[in-house]
């Protein structure tokens, strides 16, 4: 078929189509459930596929991994990705879908890559006598928290059986006007892994410090050193990020106490450097806080890898991108020190991650991600479903 037709005819769905999935994106929005607890969200999208007569199987508890098989099935297999779950946000919009889960938010727009996915979905099977391959939809959960979902559904065999050749991700971004799609050809995303430390001594009066190890005092001291492990080791033409979040210790205001808890976030963009930083993060640790009298347990989670775009894989999507909505709304991806467990699947195979604008400050829509305000253009649905279904059909490797 005409690849202009086919165009237009996904666009002509992804019209019509339009008000059914921004109502989808209302009930996953006014639904959200933390990480690896998205039982309703799981069971919504099983229903949302049978009623679009997919075939789909259930693997990693909650996640969803749906089939849909065009002409010559066997001639390329593409995987269309969007994670499922929401984050422990109380959410602030005043909007009539807001969250009715207290303390539980998409605030980082997973009911938009759920919804994407599903309409993407939707016109993917009805055109599916006009194009070549088989797609193979993951419905992820568990992006948010460590191990990362998408380890979980590698392990259970998700990029087998069958095999893709490729495989697409979107993400919502409130820095990008509505209308607009970006991509980055390389590394995009930064590895992401957590830092636990436990500063134990012995406790006392305030009036005595002389009599204590002490914990605050020793807290602040591994603090500032930890950030010159950033400042004096890492390469300056490398970014790198050592963040400590969370300072636990002490109740009152005359009593050392005997325990202080640190919690931070470690990132690189260089997997040679993450891991001589996890040594020095230990070694000027330990040391330190022994030094001062004290004992220290530390624990580095290892967490997601950097996030690989293949540059063949994403220089044609590009292209698709620049020929579907025109070429002055295609923009190039900024490299982020966020972090993204789409980084499994791209140390795998071939992997393109992208963005889609979602920003409109004349609606006041322009609240970063993990924020309690963050909210979408709604009508970035449209696009978003569109340009999935379009990379879906006409990606090749």
């Amino acid at each position: 078929m005409n690849t202009n037709s086919l165009k237009d005819k996904i666009k002509l769905l992804a019209n019509n189509y339009a008000n059914e999935f921004i109502n989808v994106r209302h009930h996953l929005h006014a639904h959200p459930e933390l990480s690896y607890k998205e039982f309703e969200t799981s069971t919504f999208i099983q229903k949302k596929l049978t009623e679009f007569n997919i075939p789909y199987e259930v693997k990693a508890t909650t996640g969803v991994i749906g089939l849909i098989k065009g002409k010559n099935a066997e001639s390329r297999i593409i995987a269309l990705r969007a994670d499922i779950d929401a984050l422990p946000i109380t959410e602030e919009n005043n909007v009539e879908y807001k969250s009715k889960n207290i303390g539980v938010m998409h605030a980082c727009g997973h009911d938009v890559h759920t919804t994407i996915l599903l309409g993407a979905a939707k016109i993917l099977n009805e055109l599916k006598d006009q194009w070549e391959g088989t797609i193979k939809l993951i419905f992820q959960p568990g992006e948010e928290k460590n191990p990362g979902g998408a380890s979980l559904l590698i392990k259970e065999g998700v990029l087998e059986n069958p095999k893709p050749q490729g495989i697409f991700g979107l993400h919502v971004h409130p820095g990008l006007n509505f209308g607009k799609l970006s991509f980055r050809k390389g590394r995009v995303m930064a590895s992401a892994d957590e830092i636990y430390i436990t500063i134990k001594g012995k406790g006392g009066h305030a009036a005595a410090p002389h009599l204590t190890a002490d914990t605050i005092l020793i807290a602040s001291h591994l603090i500032v050193a930890l950030q010159q492990i950033i400042s004096r080791n890492k390469n300056p033409q490398a970014p790198s990020v050592l963040s400590i979040c969370s300072i636990q210790g002490g109740h009152t205001t005359n009593v050392i106490p005997s325990e202080v808890k640190l919690m931070g976030t470690f990132r690189a963009m260089d997997e040679v450097w993450r891991y001589k930083a996890h040594a020095l993060i230990k070694k000027i640790s330990v040391e330190l806080v022994e030094s001062m009298g004290a004992e220290i347990d530390l624990h580095i989670d290892v967490g997601y890898p950097t996030v690989d775009n293949d540059v063949t894989l994403t220089e044609h999507a590009w292209q698709l991108a620049n020929d579907f909505i025109g070429k002055e709304n295609v923009e190039e991806t900024e490299m982020r020190m966020g972090a993204e467990d789409f980084g499994y699947y791209t140390q795998l195979i071939p992997g393109c991650f992208y963005r889609l604008g979602v920003r409109n400050e004349s609606e006041d829509i322009v609240h970063n991600v993990h924020t309690p305000k963050f909210n979408i253009d709604e009508r970035a649905i449209e696009i978003g479903m569109s340009i999935m279904a379009w990379l879906g059909m006409q990606a090749k490797l």
